[in-house]
Protein backbone atom coordinates (compact mmCIF):
# COMPACT_ATOMS: atom_id res chain seq x y z
CA UNK A 1 0.00 0.00 0.00
CA UNK A 2 1.45 3.30 -0.91
CA UNK A 3 1.77 5.84 2.06
CA UNK A 4 -0.72 8.56 2.25
CA UNK A 5 -0.04 11.80 1.05
CA UNK A 6 0.03 14.59 3.87
CA UNK A 7 -2.49 16.42 2.61
CA UNK A 8 -4.86 13.35 2.50
CA UNK A 9 -4.21 12.58 6.30
CA UNK A 10 -4.77 15.58 7.48
CA UNK A 11 -8.50 15.99 6.20
CA UNK A 12 -8.81 12.00 7.26
CA UNK A 13 -8.13 13.07 10.84
CA UNK A 14 -10.12 15.83 10.35
CA UNK A 15 -13.37 14.40 9.85
CA UNK A 16 -12.89 12.11 12.23
CA UNK A 17 -11.98 14.73 14.88
CA UNK A 18 -15.64 16.11 13.46
CA UNK A 19 -17.56 13.02 13.78
CA UNK A 20 -16.28 12.57 17.69
CA UNK A 21 -17.69 15.86 18.24
CA UNK A 22 -21.13 15.09 16.94
CA UNK A 23 -23.74 15.23 18.68
CA UNK A 24 -26.04 12.35 20.29
CA UNK A 25 -28.82 10.89 17.76
CA UNK A 26 -31.93 12.37 18.90
CA UNK A 27 -33.32 8.49 19.63
CA UNK A 28 -30.63 8.20 21.85
CA UNK A 29 -31.81 10.82 23.67
CA UNK A 30 -35.75 9.67 23.77
CA UNK A 31 -34.42 6.87 25.03
CA UNK A 32 -32.85 7.88 27.69
CA UNK A 33 -36.03 10.37 28.66
CA UNK A 34 -38.14 7.04 28.20
CA UNK A 35 -36.10 5.33 30.84
CA UNK A 36 -36.08 8.08 33.37
CA UNK A 37 -39.82 8.38 33.38
CA UNK A 38 -40.82 4.52 34.92
CA UNK A 39 -40.27 4.40 37.82
CA UNK A 40 -39.26 0.85 39.43
CA UNK A 41 -41.14 -0.27 42.96
CA UNK A 42 -39.69 -3.95 42.74
CA UNK A 43 -37.37 -6.20 40.80
CA UNK A 44 -40.65 -7.23 38.79
CA UNK A 45 -42.97 -4.04 39.08
CA UNK A 46 -42.69 -0.65 37.26
CA UNK A 47 -45.01 2.62 36.85
CA UNK A 48 -44.60 5.14 33.80
CA UNK A 49 -47.15 8.03 33.34
CA UNK A 50 -48.40 8.35 29.59
CA UNK A 51 -50.97 10.95 30.07
CA UNK A 52 -51.93 13.15 33.72
CA UNK A 53 -53.55 11.10 35.98
CA UNK A 54 -52.79 8.15 33.75
CA UNK A 55 -50.12 5.40 34.30
CA UNK A 56 -49.23 2.20 32.78
CA UNK A 57 -48.20 -0.81 35.35
CA UNK A 58 -45.92 -3.43 34.35
CA UNK A 59 -45.50 -6.59 35.82
CA UNK A 60 -43.10 -9.61 35.47
CA UNK A 61 -44.10 -13.45 35.59
CA UNK A 62 -42.33 -16.00 37.27
CA UNK A 63 -40.59 -18.77 35.70
CA UNK A 64 -43.16 -20.55 35.07
CA UNK A 65 -44.60 -18.23 32.33
CA UNK A 66 -41.09 -17.23 31.49
CA UNK A 67 -40.78 -13.89 33.06
CA UNK A 68 -43.35 -12.57 30.66
CA UNK A 69 -44.02 -8.36 31.33
CA UNK A 70 -48.15 -7.77 31.90
CA UNK A 71 -49.57 -4.17 31.34
CA UNK A 72 -52.14 -3.07 33.47
CA UNK A 73 -53.29 0.55 33.90
CA UNK A 74 -53.46 3.02 37.27
CA UNK A 75 -55.94 5.84 36.67
CA UNK A 76 -56.59 8.37 39.26
CA UNK A 77 -59.88 9.14 40.05
CA UNK A 78 -59.99 12.82 42.26
CA UNK A 79 -58.56 12.12 45.46
CA UNK A 80 -58.43 8.42 44.58
CA UNK A 81 -57.38 6.03 41.64
CA UNK A 82 -58.88 3.13 39.96
CA UNK A 83 -56.72 -0.25 38.93
CA UNK A 84 -57.30 -1.96 35.51
CA UNK A 85 -55.65 -5.46 35.90
CA UNK A 86 -53.94 -6.70 38.71
CA UNK A 87 -50.41 -8.08 37.95
CA UNK A 88 -49.73 -11.75 37.78
CA UNK A 89 -49.51 -12.24 41.67
CA UNK A 90 -50.90 -11.00 45.02
CA UNK A 91 -47.50 -9.72 45.75
CA UNK A 92 -47.85 -7.65 42.21
CA UNK A 93 -50.40 -5.89 43.49
CA UNK A 94 -49.50 -5.51 46.86
CA UNK A 95 -46.45 -3.35 46.00
CA UNK A 96 -49.07 -1.65 43.36
CA UNK A 97 -51.47 -0.74 45.98
CA UNK A 98 -48.70 0.53 48.51
CA UNK A 99 -46.82 2.87 45.62
CA UNK A 100 -50.82 4.37 45.07
CA UNK A 101 -51.60 5.39 48.49
CA UNK A 102 -47.81 6.49 50.03
CA UNK A 103 -46.41 7.93 47.12
CA UNK A 104 -48.85 8.80 44.36
CA UNK A 105 -51.11 9.69 47.16
CA UNK A 106 -54.31 8.54 45.29
CA UNK A 107 -55.44 5.06 47.06
CA UNK A 108 -56.76 3.00 44.95
CA UNK A 109 -60.77 2.65 45.25
CA UNK A 110 -61.83 -0.03 42.64
CA UNK A 111 -60.33 -2.07 40.28
CA UNK A 112 -61.69 -4.16 36.75
CA UNK A 113 -60.26 -6.76 34.94
CA UNK A 114 -60.34 -7.12 31.59
CA UNK A 115 -60.41 -11.18 31.13
CA UNK A 116 -59.97 -13.90 32.99
CA UNK A 117 -56.35 -14.86 32.50
CA UNK A 118 -53.70 -14.81 35.58
CA UNK A 119 -51.91 -12.11 34.37
CA UNK A 120 -55.17 -9.73 34.46
CA UNK A 121 -56.33 -11.44 37.60
CA UNK A 122 -53.42 -13.24 39.72
CA UNK A 123 -53.26 -9.84 42.20
CA UNK A 124 -57.26 -9.96 43.12
CA UNK A 125 -56.56 -11.49 46.96
CA UNK A 126 -54.65 -8.43 47.77
CA UNK A 127 -57.10 -6.22 46.61
CA UNK A 128 -59.67 -9.01 48.46
CA UNK A 129 -57.90 -8.50 51.66
CA UNK A 130 -57.94 -4.51 51.76
CA UNK A 131 -61.73 -4.17 51.05
CA UNK A 132 -60.99 -3.15 47.44
CA UNK A 133 -63.78 -4.12 45.38
CA UNK A 134 -62.99 -5.68 42.09
CA UNK A 135 -65.06 -5.75 39.14
CA UNK A 136 -65.53 -7.86 35.88
CA UNK A 137 -68.28 -9.14 33.93
CA UNK A 138 -69.68 -12.36 34.53
CA UNK A 139 -68.29 -14.50 32.41
CA UNK A 140 -65.01 -13.41 33.13
CA UNK A 141 -65.76 -14.60 37.04
CA UNK A 142 -67.12 -17.64 35.62
CA UNK A 143 -64.72 -18.94 33.41
CA UNK A 144 -61.78 -17.29 36.44
CA UNK A 145 -63.26 -19.65 38.89
CA UNK A 146 -63.12 -22.83 36.22
CA UNK A 147 -60.02 -22.10 35.44
CA UNK A 148 -58.83 -22.15 39.49
CA UNK A 149 -57.89 -18.40 39.26
CA UNK A 150 -58.91 -15.78 41.78
CA UNK A 151 -62.22 -14.77 40.92
CA UNK A 152 -63.47 -10.89 40.76
CA UNK A 153 -66.80 -9.99 43.15
CA UNK A 154 -68.10 -7.35 41.36
CA UNK A 155 -70.06 -7.32 38.12
CA UNK A 156 -69.61 -5.32 35.24
CA UNK A 157 -72.27 -4.48 32.35
CA UNK A 158 -71.16 -5.26 28.44
CA UNK A 159 -70.88 -1.43 28.18
CA UNK A 160 -70.82 1.41 31.17
CA UNK A 161 -68.96 4.33 32.40
CA UNK A 162 -66.56 3.60 35.47
CA UNK A 163 -65.02 6.90 36.97
CA UNK A 164 -63.21 8.56 34.19
CA UNK A 165 -63.22 5.12 32.13
CA UNK A 166 -65.52 3.62 29.43
CA UNK A 167 -65.73 0.04 29.91
CA UNK A 168 -66.54 -2.12 26.23
CA UNK A 169 -66.84 -5.56 25.31
CA UNK A 170 -66.03 -5.95 21.66
CA UNK A 171 -66.99 -9.72 21.51
CA UNK A 172 -64.86 -12.64 21.45
CA UNK A 173 -60.98 -12.31 20.35
CA UNK A 174 -57.90 -13.42 22.93
CA UNK A 175 -61.03 -14.58 25.20
CA UNK A 176 -64.51 -14.80 24.81
CA UNK A 177 -64.95 -12.58 27.91
CA UNK A 178 -61.96 -9.90 26.92
CA UNK A 179 -62.95 -6.09 26.99
CA UNK A 180 -61.11 -3.05 26.58
CA UNK A 181 -60.95 0.33 28.56
CA UNK A 182 -61.01 3.98 27.26
CA UNK A 183 -60.05 6.96 29.47
CA UNK A 184 -61.91 9.32 26.73
CA UNK A 185 -59.77 12.83 28.71
CA UNK A 186 -56.64 11.38 27.32
CA UNK A 187 -57.53 9.35 23.90
CA UNK A 188 -56.05 6.28 25.93
CA UNK A 189 -57.67 2.76 24.90
CA UNK A 190 -56.46 -0.04 27.02
CA UNK A 191 -57.03 -3.26 24.53
CA UNK A 192 -55.26 -6.01 27.11
CA UNK A 193 -54.41 -8.59 25.15
CA UNK A 194 -57.15 -7.79 22.49
CA UNK A 195 -54.76 -5.70 20.74
CA UNK A 196 -51.31 -6.78 19.70
CA UNK A 197 -48.33 -4.77 19.95
CA UNK A 198 -46.21 -3.43 16.80
CA UNK A 199 -43.37 -6.22 17.75
CA UNK A 200 -45.57 -8.87 17.69
CA UNK A 201 -45.27 -12.02 14.68
CA UNK A 202 -48.08 -13.67 15.71
CA UNK A 203 -51.46 -13.28 17.60
CA UNK A 204 -49.61 -14.95 20.68
CA UNK A 205 -51.21 -17.34 23.09
CA UNK A 206 -54.55 -18.76 21.30
CA UNK A 207 -55.66 -21.28 23.96
CA UNK A 208 -58.98 -19.55 24.29
CA UNK A 209 -59.06 -17.51 21.39
CA UNK A 210 -61.76 -17.00 18.91
CA UNK A 211 -59.87 -15.90 16.03
CA UNK A 212 -63.09 -16.39 13.52
CA UNK A 213 -64.99 -13.52 15.88
CA UNK A 214 -62.03 -11.45 16.67
CA UNK A 215 -62.19 -9.71 13.14
CA UNK A 216 -65.31 -8.51 13.78
CA UNK A 217 -65.14 -7.71 17.48
CA UNK A 218 -62.12 -5.51 16.41
CA UNK A 219 -64.27 -3.55 13.94
CA UNK A 220 -66.91 -2.60 16.72
CA UNK A 221 -64.06 -1.86 19.09
CA UNK A 222 -63.18 0.84 16.34
CA UNK A 223 -66.94 1.61 16.21
CA UNK A 224 -67.53 2.22 19.47
CA UNK A 225 -64.10 4.57 20.19
CA UNK A 226 -63.48 6.04 17.50
CA UNK A 227 -61.45 9.09 19.21
CA UNK A 228 -58.99 6.44 20.42
CA UNK A 229 -55.10 7.99 19.63
CA UNK A 230 -52.82 6.09 22.04
CA UNK A 231 -53.39 2.19 22.79
CA UNK A 232 -51.51 0.19 25.91
CA UNK A 233 -51.34 -3.74 24.46
CA UNK A 234 -51.48 -6.21 27.40
CA UNK A 235 -48.16 -6.80 26.80
CA UNK A 236 -45.02 -4.57 25.58
CA UNK A 237 -45.04 -1.24 24.43
CA UNK A 238 -47.71 0.96 24.01
CA UNK A 239 -48.26 2.69 20.60
CA UNK A 240 -50.85 4.98 18.34
CA UNK A 241 -53.57 3.25 16.26
CA UNK A 242 -51.54 1.56 14.13
CA UNK A 243 -51.78 -1.31 16.63
CA UNK A 244 -55.19 -1.66 15.83
CA UNK A 245 -54.18 -2.16 12.05
CA UNK A 246 -51.29 -4.36 13.12
CA UNK A 247 -53.64 -6.91 15.26
CA UNK A 248 -55.95 -6.66 11.83
CA UNK A 249 -53.18 -7.72 9.61
CA UNK A 250 -51.90 -10.50 11.90
CA UNK A 251 -55.94 -12.25 12.18
CA UNK A 252 -55.92 -11.88 8.15
CA UNK A 253 -52.77 -13.86 8.32
CA UNK A 254 -54.18 -16.47 10.88
CA UNK A 255 -57.04 -16.76 8.62
CA UNK A 256 -55.33 -17.73 5.59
Amino acid sequence: MKPLHRVTLLAILACAATASAAPPLKTSTKAASAKQEEVVLAKDVSVRRIAPGVWIHVTKAGKDWGGTPANGLLVEDGDASILVDTGWTPEHSKVLLAWAKDTLHHPVRAALVTHFHIDRTGGIPTLDAQGIPVHAREDTARRAKAEGNPVPQQRLSDAQDFGPLSVFFPGAGHTPDNLVVMHPASGILYGGCFIKDASAKTLGNLEDADVTAWPASLKREREHFPDARIIVPGHEQPGGTQLLDHTEALLKKASR
